[in-house]
């Protein structure tokens, strides 16, 4: 039988932990242990890819093959390394066995038995409940944090801060960058200036090394105040 393999992992400090790859070893010598034959190509495996989404790298390239009638099995860990939700279990699991190719489960063998069907959808619905449930505190989390002022709700700092390369969400890591604080209280203080004032003489004011004529000084100060605003 012509076979596939795949595998997933949903972070990626799970694959840098070479997750995957102790689930492709296991893949592999299941297909070995069988007789089947295993091709490179067709080894598919989507590093820090959430199961909750069908649109990953790996699982396209496997639809995409499986469509051309060009295997028959394809082997997977478990249900959920297939999908989380079981929806998509039920249509990835559909779909290839529309093309004749076959998905076998190691840790959880199923067949074709209505005992077997209805255990597929439990655990799918466990797995699913499983998912939302820590997405939904993970979120509570967030937003309390969120109230108590201790966690930023962007990771990119205002003009005149610095975040904690390290923790850019934590709000007691800022720091003031001292440079671009006082180009901003220069500019307040631009702001704040009557508009019949000069503005200061140099190549910033003017590329001659003088002061503006009184006419432009009004205008120049207008265009701050628009930018400021």
């Amino acid at each position: 039988m012509r076979a596939a393999v795949y595998a997933r992992v949903s972070t990626t400090r799970q694959a840098q932990a070479q997750g995957i790859e102790q689930q492709l070893d296991r893949l592999r010598a299941a297909v070995t242990e069988r007789g089947w034959e295993l091709d490179d190509q067709h080894v598919y495996r989507d590093d820090g890819y959430s199961g909750a989404r069908l649109g990953r790298p790996g699982l396209d390239r496997l639809r995409d093959h499986a469509a051309l009638a060009g295997l028959d099995v394809v082997v997977v860990a478990a249900p959920d390394r297939l999908a989380r939700n079981y929806v998509h279990q039920v249509l990835l699991i559909d779909e290839l066995a529309g093309h004749g190719c076959q998905v076998e489960f190691l840790d959880r063998p199923m067949s074709s038995d209505p005992h077997d069907q209805l255990l597929l959808q439990i655990r799918g619905a466990v797995a699913e409940y499983e998912r939302t449930l820590i997405a939904e505190r993970m979120r509570r989390g967030r937003q309390a944090r969120l109230r108590a002022g201790t966690l930023l709700p962007w990771t990119t700092a205002p003009f005149g801060y610095r975040l904690d390369p390290d923790r850019p969400r934590l709000a007691s890591a800022v720091r003031v960058d001292p440079g671009e604080a006082a180009l901003v209280a220069q500019l307040f203080d631009w702001y704040l200036e009557p508009p019949g004032n000069h503005l200061p003489a140099g190549p910033a004011a003017d590329r001659s090394g003088g002061a503006h004529p009184e006419g432009r000084a009004a205008l120049e100060h207008g265009q701050r105040a628009r930018h400021l605003a």
